[in-house]
């Protein structure tokens, strides 16, 4: 009986760890096989504790090249879309003007619409306009698909801001230009914050709509799929590993910067 309603008690917490163990699952294999030596060409079977990939980690020919060609596309179509989506989000919580409940619908169609029909249509678009597939019309349909995300996560912050505020500091004499960088931008950075970040990690992983529009420029993700054809490297299991472990440690970093500042508003 015990044990019946301890468990009744915990069981969300339960229920929450479980889920996320079973989130967590595939990032422990892939940095469990990261220090694998593998003696055929796939990395799917353990057989030795070795760390020559982590020594060596730009070791096979092009990895490191897609990897910094990811980041690169990434970063720009992050940029790119942030600061549209931005000016997009203001422009659909603060202004009215025709067609705005269009715009707002049509907001959405790409983050519904399957990936697959949206590649195909850009690589119809891309052609049909004579442009040559590589960095440039990658770099285009990214920040077109990422563009929704970020209105979306912008659009909701501004809509929960309070006018008063911003009337407030034009009571106090601030101009346009001082009571947005002063006031209206510090409290809807945490969104653009969120939007930058969901579309930097949309551009980064993107597979469907890059493969259609890349011609000969190979991502990181085009590459590690050319690779598992051929035969899986390490080396990917530590890229990825890196990756996830630079992710945990921006989120601890935020949330002990926001605790911190908690504590200092008390």
């Amino acid at each position: 009986m015990a044990f019946v309603t301890w468990f009744k008690r915990n069981v969300v917490v339960i229920a929450g760890l479980l889920t996320l163990a079973y989130l967590l699952l595939p990032n422990v294999v892939v940095t469990v096989f990261s220090f694998n030596r593998p003696k055929g060409r796939f990395n799917y079977q353990w057989q030795e504790f070795s760390t020559d990939a982590w020594r060596d980690p730009c070791g096979v020919s092009g990895l490191c090249e897609s990897l910094g060609l990811s980041l690169q596309i990434a970063f720009w179509a992050t940029l790119g879309a942030t600061l549209l989506g931005t000016m997009i989000a203001f422009a659909l919580v603060r202004y009215r003007f025709r067609a705005r409940g269009a715009v707002n619908s049509l907001i959405f169609l790409p983050m519904a619409m399957p990936e697959v029909v949206m590649a195909a249509s850009l690589l119809t678009l891309f052609l049909n306009m004579g442009a040559e597939l590589g960095f440039w019309t990658v770099l285009i349909a990214h920040i077109m698909f990422c563009l929704s995300f970020v209105v979306v996560a912008v659009k909701a912050r501004v809509m929960s801001m309070d006018p008063r505020l911003e009337q407030a500091a034009q009571d106090l004499y601030a101009g346009p230009v001082q009571t947005f960088l002063r006031v209206t931008l510090p409290i809807a950075a945490p969104g653009i914050a969120a939007g930058a970040l969901l579309a930097f990690a949309l551009s980064f992983d993107d597979f469907i709509i890059t493969n259609f529009n890349a011609g000969s420029t190979v991502t990181f993700p085009m590459f590690v799929w050319g690779s598992a054809q051929r035969g899986t490297p390490v080396q990917i299991n530590v890229i990825g590993t890196a990756m996830f472990v630079v992710a945990v440690l921006l989120v601890l970093v935020s949330m002990a910067v926001g605790n911190r500042r908690k504590r200092q508003k008390v």
